[in-house]
């Protein structure tokens, strides 16, 4: 069984993650950021991920801490629960439109953490969601997670489409990258026998 669940309790802090990666895209998500909670709905969804998250943080401050923390527990919890990467496809890729916007995301379950973000968001904010803290959720997850991450924005002039989009086409990619490719579904996919 591909599930994992991680416990981060900091100064800032106080987060439970449970994951499984052989899910339907089950979700409840409560962080106290509604936007946040909405964009983690999609990546659960569209990435068939079980996906539980519960943060208490010290949003009386702001929301960076949560936002930065979730995605440290996530990438931590995806990495754990893929155990030694037996049997996955190890890449992913997705093209994904919505609306005005279109956001493209290649990446690969390497173990080597690399973040390209190529995002422009037109606003500052969605709601009261400061829009500088998606490109921090995403650091995170790609560096915990030990995931090579490359997420571009090809159209957009809506900043929630856009934040959206990048979501939902890391979702898909991971979706396509944690599947067990039936042809070495006992087998590392790399050459060098571990990854």
């Amino acid at each position: 069984m591909r599930k994992s669940q991680i416990t981060r309790n900091t100064a800032e802090t106080k987060i439970s993650v449970d994951i499984n990666l052989d899910g339907t895209g089950k979700y409840e998500n409560q962080t106290g950021v509604g936007f946040f909670d909405h964009m983690l709905d999609q990546l659960a969804r569209h990435s068939l991920i079980d996906l539980t998250v519960h943060c208490d943080g010290d949003r009386h401050i702001d929301d960076h801490h949560t936002v930065e923390d979730v995605g440290i527990a996530l990438g931590q919890a995806i990495a754990k629960a893929m155990g030694d990467k037996r049997g996955i496809r190890r890449y992913g890729d997705c093209l994904l439109a919505m609306d005005d916007a279109q956001v493209r995301c290649a990446l690969d379950l390497s173990g080597r953490p690399f973040l390209v973000w190529n995002i422009a968001m037109p606003t500052q904010k969605v709601g009261s969601f400061d829009t500088e803290l998606i490109r921090e959720f995403f650091q995170a997850l790609s560096t915990h997670g030990s995931i090579t991450l490359h997420v571009d924005q090809l159209h957009g002039v809506n900043s929630h489409h856009i934040a959206e989009a990048a979501f939902k086409s890391v979702a898909r990619a991971l979706r396509d990258a944690l599947e067990i490719d039936p042809r070495k579904s006992n087998e590392i996919p790399s050459t060098k026998g571990k990854l």
